[in-house]
């Protein structure tokens, strides 16, 4: 075994950094360095320690979460999880602009069970911030765009760990084709959804909002999964509809973007475009395949820019990706694609 990870504890509780510390240390394989009650202390000592990691409350006295992130990410970029409670989503989301690689919700009770659920997810974010790269992000305002009556074209993203900000920029890139539709299965807290939907509304071209079981897929629109369940495209009558299924006993995810996947290979065979983006794991592999299957585009993103390269990695490693690409070409690209698509019909 190599070097541990080195993990800096950030955290106004004491309580809250002896138990982040206990479960971290639980593993032979991540190091505690230290740890500091607030964001002056702790910039001071990430400069001094150069953990790997650090793990990052909100808030807290002198220097607050977001303060911190800021000058952090200006003079030693450095990969921070944030471990929030349920009612600051907003914070979280713009932790994430600010430049945290990932966050982690605290259980709102500390039973065994739930403790150890915690333990067992802040394991596999710090060890993914080992391939974490540093990058700087945009959060460019987009304009607003009036939508014509033509039938969607239909788009399937999957991603999970560094997903949120990886999911903006798509839509970015995609804001010169408005009228097309997105299905997102991004792994995220259930509790972290709706928010996650409304965070995006506000700040780009198309309508966005966590998807309900059946919305018929309209033009201009994004849908996001719903934490804990599944997001699948049907036909019914002609119309694209959406299904949200809850996730059965063999399902290793929810949303499973295996399940998107091959939902939208099913109904649009040869027109489903299929893109995986960060995250840890495998999860969107399988779906490729579905997709390829029926002559559907199949892309990813490359390693360069994915801040996990699980999940593009495993989905490449299957030879069924047509195209793998940084994540600032993504959006222009897929735009690109559909007014081919939209010329070749006529439309």
């Amino acid at each position: 075994m190599g070097r541990p990870l080195t993990v800096l504890v950030i955290d106004d509780s004491a309580t809250n950094r002896r138990t982040l510390t206990t479960l971290l240390e639980s593993s032979a394989d991540v190091e505690v360095l230290d740890w500091a009650q607030d964001g002056e202390e702790g910039l001071k000592k990430v400069l001094e320690l150069k953990p790997d990691v650090v793990t990052l409350d909100l808030e807290m006295p002198r220097l607050g979460g977001h303060t911190f992130l800021r000058l952090l990410m200006r003079v030693s970029p450095t990969p921070v999880i944030v471990i929030s409670s349920y009612a600051h989503k907003s914070d979280v989301f713009k932790a994430l602009e600010l430049g945290a690689f990932d966050f982690i919700a605290k259980p709102p009770r500390g039973t065994p069970e739930a403790l150890e659920g915690l333990r067992r997810e802040l394991l596999d974010k710090v060890r993914a911030a080992r391939h974490v790269k540093s990058g700087g992000r945009h959060g460019a305002a987009l304009r607003s765009a009036v939508l014509s009556g033509e039938a969607p074209q239909v788009i399937a993203v999957g991603a999970s760990t560094g997903g949120p900000p990886a999911v903006q920029r798509l839509l970015e890139g995609l804001s010169a084709e408005p009228a097309v539709s997105v299905l997102v299965g991004q792994h995220m807290p259930s509790q972290f959804t709706r928010a996650f939907a409304e965070r995006l509304d506000r700040i780009g071209p198309f309508t966005v909002t966590e998807a309900r079981e059946g919305d018929v897929v309209a033009p201009g629109h994004v849908y996001i999964a719903p934490g804990g369940r599944h997001l699948l495209l049907t036909e019914r009558s002609g119309r694209m509809e959406l299904r949200t299924p809850s996730p059965v006993s063999a399902d290793k995810y929810a949303p499973s973007v295996d399940r998107l996947f091959e939902s939208a290979a099913e109904v649009l065979g040869s027109r489903a475009v299929a893109v995986v983006l960060t995250g840890m794991g495998a999860d969107g592999a399988q779906g490729v395949r579905g997709v390829r299957r029926e002559g559907g585009e199949t892309w990813a993103e490359s390693e360069d820019t994915a801040v996990v390269f699980g999940m593009p990695k495993e989905a490449i490693a299957t030879g069924a990706v047509t195209r793998v690409l940084p994540l600032d070409d993504i959006g222009s690209e897929l735009a690109a694609l559909v007014r081919r698509r939209r010329q070749s019909s006529g439309q």
